[in-house]
């Protein structure tokens, strides 16, 4: 006797439950080249434009850049293109300590594209876990493939962030907005998330 297993479900339910499915969208290489040519051009505007400085009765050396306060901090006197990149595998190497506090830029060096900034204590273990960004850029890098489009995504650092979290995150959050990185999600508003 031949033993007969017993469906839960009926072949007409499997079909309706498969087919109830929302289809895939995938960016088409028109419509990414438009994306990614708005952040470059607002990006480019901010690298041409210098702030206006509020000039000061009492001149401060310009060693006085920063300290622990994000007041002190100035934002602009960071430009994540001008650091040394880095290859994002730079987590997998072999280190002895946990790293420092500093914070970190995701770019793509082949289109001058700022996708990410982050801030951490801890340079060397930030990436070895979950990390949203490490899957945006994961899709970003197979939609260029799929496209047959350049890419080269590297990170760079900025290792006199300040020690204290509060006003790193807080610096963090003023680069953010000043240069609307289209991974993080404070800028979603602007550029969708295409690879959310």
């Amino acid at each position: 006797m031949k033993p007969n297993q017993l469906d839960l479900f009926s072949q007409s339910e499997i079909n309706t439950i498969s087919s109830n499915k929302p289809p895939v969208l995938t960016m088409d290489v028109a419509a990414l080249s438009k994306w990614k040519m708005r952040i470059f051009s607002h990006q480019q505007r901010i690298k041409k434009t210098q702030p206006v400085k509020q000039e000061s009765l009492f001149a401060l050396s310009p060693a006085v850049v920063f300290c622990e306060s994000p007041k002190h901090v100035d934002p602009d006197i960071i430009d994540p293109f001008n650091l040394k990149p880095s290859p994002l595998s730079f987590y997998r190497l072999p280190t002895d300590s946990p790293g420092q506090a500093c914070l970190y830029f995701v770019i793509d060096m082949a289109t001058d594209l700022l996708l990410y900034i982050g801030e951490t204590c801890k340079s060397n273990k930030r990436w070895k876990g979950t990390h949203d960004c490490k899957r945006y850029i994961e899709k970003y890098l197979d939609l260029h493939y799929k496209y047959e489009l350049n890419t080269a995504v590297n990170i760079a650092f900025w290792w006199d962030a300040p020690e204290k979290t509060r006003p790193r995150q807080e610096l963090e959050l003023a680069l953010i907005q000043k240069w609307k990185p289209p991974f993080n999600k404070e800028n979603w508003q602007y550029w969708g998330q295409p690879f959310g």
